[in-house]
């Protein structure tokens, strides 16, 4: 056999995935990517951060969630080309790499620290970086997936795939989230969507009998969201590790002498901007190193460690002790935040400036469907392109595009044995 097709053949691997079945590396290059180090890792970071504390079956990972989306890609191209839209095989090849990679700049628990390790830098933005730096790796040439990331190729649809409200990103992770926590509320049909594909004006619409199937997604999307995205329990548990790790970079800054992984120090001892960040490569090396594993060993260590505050929360998440959390249409009154945290205070025996890392407040929101940005537009079948608030007949748009906010307040719930706020 030629060494060559030897080597093309062992690199067509196939995963089993539990949610479409089997998925078929189709490239050798895509092969390599997914091979590499860097990609590796998101098998070590967690698709829905902390929602396994409320979903127990919530242990998938950015790993799975790539695979996913690169499949359906896969689906979409070839449908989209059945209906005699033009992609050159180029094109497909870049659009497969943009989706596979357009989650590989995640750190440790997806969204629940984004912006954390390093001052507002968005996992999109370090995915790019990412994207760069693979490709002067020369693993694969990966100039035009990145075009198609950040939406500059010519081919407008292809973006629209990998970044849109109509994506298949999202197709993804709706149905792959809603399988993993057992909420079928957010089951979509992603077949039937992807069928109902297709191109006007160089733009994604979708063929007027699949609009019944676009209402589904835009609901599922809405009930995931405030089931399971926005759980006030998962919303508690992350508040609890973000100021746990707010602690310990204070406590890393005054010289105490904290147990870390290599990793995780690097991005505790530094408080960085996105200057800093992309102005030094070793960074970007040392995040390629960072995952959920490196964060949670700490915190389990540090339960037995001398600071209160510190001790305290790390044994919270890991006991799974989270804190209660109140929610409410409109702020909480000042005067029963400032008394629940006198009361914290007292009883943890710490002072009242200090009570903030164990209560907090702010806002949660969210809409299903934005219909300020990147549209979903229906071809009706007389050959029109309309939105989908004029097509649709049972869905009310308008209301779904509505901002939903809601204020809560978290808080120890073992530190009090009545109405804390009393």
């Amino acid at each position: 056999m030629n060494p060559e097709r030897s080597t093309l053949l062992n690199k067509r691997k196939i995963f089993n995935d539990p949610v479409y079945g089997f998925i078929t590396i189709p490239d050798e290059s895509i092969f390599d990517i997914i091979e590499h180090p860097y990609f590796q890792r998101l098998r070590r970071i967690m698709q829905l951060g902390l929602t396994h504390l409320v979903y127990p079956g919530a242990l998938h990972t950015r790993f799975h969630h790539s695979l996913g989306a690169m499949y359906l890609m896969g689906k979409a191209i070839g449908t989209l080309r059945m209906k005699g839209i033009s992609i050159s095989k180029e094109e497909e090849q870049g659009a497969l790499l943009a989706i596979l990679l357009h989650d590989i700049g995640h750190g440790p628990f997806s969204h629940t620290l984004e912006g954390r390790m390093v001052n507002g830098l968005s996992h999109e933005r370090l995915s790019l970086l990412f994207m760069q730096e693979l490709h002067t790796q020369q693993i694969a040439d990966l100039n035009m997936a990145m075009d198609i990331f950040k939406g500059i190729h010519p081919t407008r649809f292809l973006h629209q795939l990998v970044s849109s409200q109509l994506d298949v990103d999202r197709m993804d992770f709706l149905k792959r989230d809603s399988f993993y926590t057992g909420v079928s509320e957010g089951v979509i049909n992603t077949e039937r969507i992807i069928d109902m594909l297709n191109v006007d004006n160089q733009g994604l619409v979708v063929e007027a009998k699949g609009i019944y199937s676009i209402e589904n997604f835009i609901v599922a999307r809405r009930l995931m969201y405030w089931q399971v995205y926005l759980h006030k329990t998962v919303i508690a548990a992350e508040k609890m590790l973000t100021r746990l790790l707010e602690r310990a970079r204070w406590l890393s800054a005054k010289g105490e002498n904290l147990f870390m992984t290599p990793a995780l120090s690097v991005f505790l001892k530094h408080d960085l901007t996105e200057k800093e960040f992309t102005g030094d490569p070793e960074f970007l090396k040392n995040f390629a190193l960072l995952d959920d594993l490196d964060v949670f060993t700490s915190v389990k260590v540090w339960t037995t460690h001398p600071d209160t505050i510190l001790a305290f929360l790390s044994k919270g998440l890991v006991m799974r002790n989270i804190f209660r959390i109140e929610l409410q249409n409109t702020p909480f009154d000042p005067e029963i935040i400032r008394r629940i945290r006198e009361k914290v205070a007292e009883t943890s025996q710490i002072p009242f400036e200090l009570s903030d890392y164990l209560v907090y407040t702010d806002i949660i929101s969210n809409k299903a469907y934005n219909p300020y940005t990147d549209d979903i537009r229906i071809l009706q079948k007389n050959g029109e392109v309309v939105e989908i608030k004029e097509a649709s007949e049972q869905l009310s748009v308008a209301i779904l595009s509505e901002m939903v906010t809601k204020y809560y307040l978290c808080y120890p719930k073992n530190l009090f044995s009545g109405d804390p706020a009393s």
